[in-house]
């Protein structure tokens, strides 16, 4: 059986008993199920389940168990050390993609591909290795291009673009690169030490997007949105500090701990009459005052 069948039957056994803990023969048979929607034989021995069990214990974090007083498999919470969301899209996507040859008419994909992707490999190999790096970047707002040499920290994916997070020599700060705007990456073998005050998951904790705010503090928003825009809220949270205020017939009120950045105004602009700021007052004149200006500009001379 190859490595890729055998990481998408870990992601089977995962979402399924996260689902609610299942016995063996039932496990078994949800295997058999996929096997025939899939055209893969994911069926396996009790030998090889354990197994799996023990590779999705090392590779994912996840540590799954057999309760005999229940005589079911569930996953043991007090083990679990988190889960990348992200990750199990990812296989599902490839699941999918491994179908849409028997069902491309019934598969429709976007077209839409950002620059930049073919030096996600490098980057992290240097990222891994902690040897620094060097490329050509080209800079929207002055047209310019300028031969950054980084320390790469991370990277980070926002609207199906790609950033790498690093420390600029040049600038002496931490910034953020677009992939779409770098070229020419060079990988040295000078190796460097990781500040250890960074964390990329602290450093875009309070933000929205990939844009880091000058201000020390996060603001609390509340935001205000119809009850048929609101569904599409609770579904999909604007960020992680989301809280529920009200959902009522008439409107979803939520509160937001972020900083208020360009990325976090643009993303509310985009609901137009379906939303309103209540609070901080400073973001409701800024949204008002740019939706002034987009209307000026589609005004008849």
């Amino acid at each position: 059986m190859s490595k890729s069948d055998s990481i998408t039957r870990h992601h089977l056994i995962i979402k399924k008993i996260r689902k609610r803990p299942l016995s063996y023969s039932n496990l078994l048979n949800y295997l058999e199920l996929e096997s025939e929607l899939q055209e893969y034989d994911f069926i396996v021995s009790q030998r090889t389940f354990q197994r799996d069990l023990n590779d999705i214990r090392k590779i994912y974090k996840i540590d799954i168990q057999y309760d005999r007083s229940k005589g079911v498999y569930e996953i043991n919470e007090e083990y679990n050390q988190g889960t990348n969301e992200r990750m199990f899209e990812a296989y599902e996507i490839f699941n999918i993609l491994n179908l849409s040859d028997r069902l491309s008419q019934n598969i429709h994909f976007d077209n839409r591909k950002p620059d930049g992707i073919e030096h996600l490999h490098g980057l992290l190999h240097a990222i891994k290795n902690k040897v620094q790096i060097e490329f050509t970047y080209f800079k929207y707002d002055t047209q310019e291009f300028r031969a950054p040499q980084v320390q790469p920290y991370a990277l980070k994916e926002h609207r199906s673009r790609w950033y790498l997070i690093g420390y600029d020599f040049m600038k002496e700060e931490v910034r953020i690169f677009g992939l779409d705007r770098l070229s020419a990456l060079k990988i040295s073998n000078k190796a460097f030490t990781h500040h250890e005050d960074f964390n990329v998951n602290s450093y875009f904790q309070d933000c929205f997007g990939i844009i880091r705010a000058n201000a020390k503090q996060a603001e609390e928003v509340i935001l205000s949105f119809t009850a048929h825009q609101g569904q599409y809220i609770k579904s999909m949270p604007l960020h992680q500090t989301q809280k529920i205020l009200i959902d009522s017939e008439k409107e979803l009120r939520i509160r937001l701990k972020l900083f208020i950045t360009y990325d976090l105004e643009i993303e509310l602009r985009s609901f137009g009459a379906n939303m309103k700021v209540i609070e901080p007052k400073r973001l409701v004149n800024q949204i008002k005052k740019s939706f002034k200006q987009a209307l000026k500009q589609y005004e008849e001379p």
